[in-house]
């Protein structure tokens, strides 16, 4: 490709904060460009949001079916080439798949849908056009992630016997959503957030988490879930019993009632072997744990190639010392999806490291998380077989 890839946006206007996200990790590798948006429900919101992004006038739109229509209809080298979605998980199913049905690409943020069934209908289309959907599950994309990935996919570790994932925010400790606070009035609201409240917004990262790094699949679950502050519509707090496919077991716990916590993601592996640790607070760091010898403590950085892994070294922006956080995290779901899409678009196969972002097989299984959670939650049974 001798160009840019060519991004439309759906949501993410003035005020909206995973938009700017969005669009800051898209121009952090320059390979994207935002040409066109329809940025916000209201109106006046759309205009001057496009306009302090200095979207020309043409490409300025009010609601995403003007937006796919009119873009199908410019020319070839001129129209997006794909679409991002940043808007409340009720409004991602239709521009999704619309986008799909007229040969746009889709970034999406996760959860990937409103219910299970437009996730299901998603992953048909998706296999149907051969088009490409990105799910930004941020967390994957940091490099001592992909580094524990790598090791554990090697059998580094040895088989691996048991997983801890940890997700503590605190901003819901009181009810924020009676005060103004939009970010919480639709997380907790079930026509907008869907039928689970913090085990949807962050439980979905920590399970993918714990399926990316181990490359296992959930197969039973045992869910607790809690609504710790009063008046609060959908659950708060939540506890997640895990069996694996290869017999390892598991507890994954999420809650936003953690009071003075920001974003504590934390998750331990432990093989035959040995364990790794990683946390979000200090991201360039994996701790190895190996069973007889002492902890092994792993950095990230672009000059330790002898060190770690390809998959981990082609997410590492700048030598070892040098902090790369969360919008380099997010920036590096962006930069592997604009490589598969570029290659894709020469007729070319994409490498290995390009390909290893979240796809809609893993929007399908945390839509599938969340109604299996839900269901443990309200079953008598102590375990229940994990369904997609």
């Amino acid at each position: 490709m001798n160009r840019k890839l060519r991004m439309g946006m759906v949501g993410g206007g003035k005020d909206a904060f995973i938009g700017a996200i969005h669009r800051h990790a898209a121009n952090l590798d320059g390979k994207i460009e935002l040409v066109c948006g329809a940025l916000s429900i209201n109106p006046e919101i759309a205009k001057s949001s496009a306009e302090s992004l200095f979207l020309p006038p043409d490409r300025i739109y009010y609601n995403f079916e003007e937006m796919i229509t009119r873009e199908k209809e410019l020319p070839a080298d001129v129209r997006m080439d794909f679409l991002t979605i940043v808007t409340p998980n009720f409004v991602h199913f239709a521009p999704a798949m619309m986008a799909l049905e007229n040969g746009f690409h889709v970034v999406i943020e996760k959860p990937m849908t409103f219910t299970l069934d437009e996730a299901r209908q998603l992953k048909k289309k998706v296999d149907d056009t051969g088009l490409l959907l990105c799910l930004t599950h941020t967390y994957s994309g940091y490099p001592m992630v992909k580094q524990a990935k790598a090791m554990i996919r090697d059998g580094q570790l040895g088989k691996v016997r048991k997983v801890f994932v940890e997700y503590p925010q605190g901003w819901l400790s009181k009810l924020s959503e009676r005060e103004g606070n939009a970010q919480a009035a639709w997380r907790t609201d079930p026509k907008k957030s869907g039928k689970s409240g913090s085990m949807g917004d962050i439980g979905t990262h920590a399970a993918h988490l714990a399926e990316y790094i181990t490359g296992l699949k959930i197969t039973k679950l045992c869910a607790d879930l809690n609504i710790v502050v009063e008046g609060r519509g959908l659950d708060d707090d939540g506890a997640v019993l895990l069996k694996f496919d290869n017999g390892a077991s598991g507890v994954l716990f999420a809650t936003q009632v953690a009071a003075g916590e920001e974003n504590n993601l934390k998750i331990r592996i432990y093989g035959e072997k040995g364990g790794i640790e990683w946390m979000q607070h200090e991201p360039n760091t994996l701790l190895v744990k190996w069973r007889d010898k002492p902890t092994q403590i792993l950095r990230a950085g672009s000059n330790y190639g002898e060190h770690l892994s390809s998959f981990a070294i082609h997410n590492c922006r700048t030598p070892g010392g040098h902090p790369e956080g969360y919008l380099e995290a997010f920036a590096n779901i962006y930069k592997n999806f604009a490589l598969s899409l570029s290659a894709l678009l020469d007729g070319v196969k994409p490498s290995e490291e390009a390909l290893d972002f979240p796809k809609v097989d893993d929007g399908v299984r945390g839509m599938a998380f969340i109604d299996n959670v839900v269901k443990s939650h309200l079953s008598t049974e102590k375990f229940i077989p994990f369904e997609l």
